[in-house]
């Protein structure tokens, strides 16, 4: 992700959503955009998402941010927008806890969810650190992004990779030295989400700012 590209139109959100059949509704994604705000006067950011729907709506508008029941809306100082997902941890906790093998690690090192052993017990949803898995309230069984596995393997990107107008998603091989990706990261200072947890995530930042959590 490069951190200072994303403008917050919400397009990989919608692209992920008609690919994967995720539920058009304002409480499960399987990848979001949240919104730091800086307020005059403040040293901490406000963080919204698609939950705060009065904040979010200011897409592409990151000078705005209004308070429930007051009139005027605050000075803003500083915004940015920040894309999530899961990180696809090399040391992914939700595996550790599935107690049926339901949420298990590829080969190639990607993160899946087989539906036909889930039980939707929600253990892999509280251990997830990154708070990137919902219960699926229609087949009672736990979701996620799966980097959109079933594209990748047939050599395509990822829908919110591909509709990404800015190109602030970036997704290749880390082995091939010619990649894309390769160059990126090489070019950057590149950061982790909760780096002290251990997970290794596969899910890397540019120009991160350090609140980002």
């Amino acid at each position: 992700m490069d951190a200072t590209k994303c403008i917050g139109c919400l397009r990989c959100v919608e692209a992920c959503k008609s690919e994967n059949g995720v539920p058009r509704d304002a409480h499960h994604f399987r990848t979001w955009v949240e919104r730091y705000v800086y307020l005059e006067g403040e040293s901490k950011p406000r963080i919204d998402s698609q939950h705060d729907p009065v904040n979010i709506a200011a897409s592409g508008s990151e000078r705005e941010y209004r308070f429930a029941n007051r009139y005027k809306d605050a000075k803003v100082d500083k915004a940015f927008f920040v894309p999530k997902l899961c990180n696809q941890c090399a040391n992914p906790p939700c595996v550790q806890v599935c107690p049926v093998g339901a949420t298990f690690q590829t080969k190639d090192g990607v993160v899946l969810v087989d539906e036909t052993y889930c039980i939707g017990c929600r253990y892999c949803i509280q251990a997830c650190p990154y708070g990137a898995r919902f219960l699926h309230p229609t087949t009672h069984t736990a979701e996620k992004c799966t980097f959109c596995y079933h594209r990748i393997t047939k050599g395509q990107l990822p829908a919110c990779v591909e509709v990404c107008p800015t190109e602030a998603r970036i997704f290749g091989d880390l082995k091939s030295k010619q990649d894309r990706l390769v160059r990126f990261q090489r070019e950057n200072v590149i950061s982790v989400l909760k780096p002290d947890l251990n997970t290794e995530p596969k899910v890397r930042y540019a120009k991160l700012d350090g609140e980002v959590r």
